[in-house]
């Protein structure tokens, strides 16, 4: 499989006119996919071109959804400030990357392990052998994937440290069995359903439906339906109309990743021996899943993260940390990755 990394420098990361947007196209070969544990080949005959939002010197930043890129405007400016290459791909399927044709078997084209091919593309293709990461939602758990390391023998390292936001590595939860059909990863898995519906509401008002959700509790969507197409939902302080109107002209990525992530299961229970440090809002909806807190404060978390750096609860603030405290979370990752300089 073939990966184009379309880099670009882009003007709304610079806007008093400090560069010019420039991209240009480099092609590279993929990583495939790992093989799963009943030995069937992920990889395919895909051609995929990301667009890679690009500035300074080293720091890969993944988003989550509904994300692009474009989470990472603040701390992109931050880094490339302190002298860090930061490089922020818009994932397969969202904002200018590549979406794989969705038949016949879309699900197939967008799993864990394809992801996780597509970034050591990218850092072969920005001729990088290691890099730093942070990452956020659902692409923290991409982080960790990326992290993990399959069998002997295993490939070279790529991960020098990880920045995680919002999403703790530990085993798969039965989310149905937590929190029941109306949770809003369970309410994903039917394929087209959800598609369906958020497309009656229409993206701009999903978004900002998300965007505002500060409940530190679960997200239900019920399948009687989440509100109304003239439904009025303000948006949070940290967030413009201009924000939401970029995210709103980008496609938003594909449900398939979230509904694949089983494959990963053969690692259930694997360490991740790279430096760690963790970092989430009090009032994230994922900081108070059943359980969480234990297994994050009382050594659990240590255990299958044996590197451990620090985990760090932000007062006050909720899942979109790095976009609501944009300041504090770059002098987090900034602090952090400098110890290995």
């Amino acid at each position: 499989m073939v990966i184009a990394c379309l880099r670009e420098l882009c003007s709304c990361c610079f806007p008093d006119g400090d560069s010019d947007p420039v991209s240009q196209e480099t092609p590279s070969t993929m990583a495939p996919p790992a093989t799963t544990a009943g030995g069937d080949d992920q990889n395919t005959d895909t051609t995929i071109t990301h667009r890679t939002v690009e500035v300074g010197t080293g720091v890969l930043l993944l988003h989550g959804f509904p994300e692009l890129w474009y989470t990472w405007r603040h701390q992109m400016r931050a880094l490339a400030a302190a002298g860090y290459r930061a490089v922020a791909p818009d994932l397969r399927g969202y904002g200018g990357s590549d979406a794989p044709a969705p038949a016949p078997d879309a699900a197939g084209q967008y799993t864990a392990l394809h992801v996780v091919g597509d970034l050591v593309g990218l850092i072969d293709a920005l001729g990088e052998k290691r890099v730093f990461v942070a990452a956020h939602d659902w692409g923290a758990l991409t982080a960790w994937s990326l992290c993990l390391r399959p069998p002997p023998p295993p490939p070279p390292d790529r991960v020098r440290a990880l920045a995680a936001l919002s999403v703790a590595y530990r085993p798969v939860d039965g989310l149905r069995a937590l929190f029941g059909d109306d949770y809003y990863i369970c309410r994903i898995q039917e394929p087209g359903a959800i598609e369906a519906e958020f497309g009656c509401l229409g993206t701009e008002l999903v978004l900002r439906k998300f965007l505002s959700y500060r409940s530190p509790g679960p997200l239900f969507i019920p399948k009687s339906g989440w509100g109304s197409p003239d439904d009025e939902v303000p948006l949070p302080s940290w967030v413009t109309e201009e924000d939401l109107k970029y995210y709103s002209n980008n496609k938003m990525g594909a449900f398939y990743a979230l509904r694949t992530w089983e494959l990963t299961s053969p690692w259930t229970g694997a360490e991740i021996n790279v430096p760690v440090k963790f970092i989430i809002g009090d009032l994230d909806l994922t900081y108070h899943s059943p359980g969480i807190q234990d297994f994050i404060h009382k050594g659990s978390f240590k255990k299958f993260v044996p590197l451990l750096d620090d985990v760090v609860v932000m007062k006050d603030v909720g899942h979109f940390i790095n976009e609501e405290k944009p300041k504090e979370v770059s002098e987090h990752i900034i602090s952090f990755i400098k110890k290995f300089n």
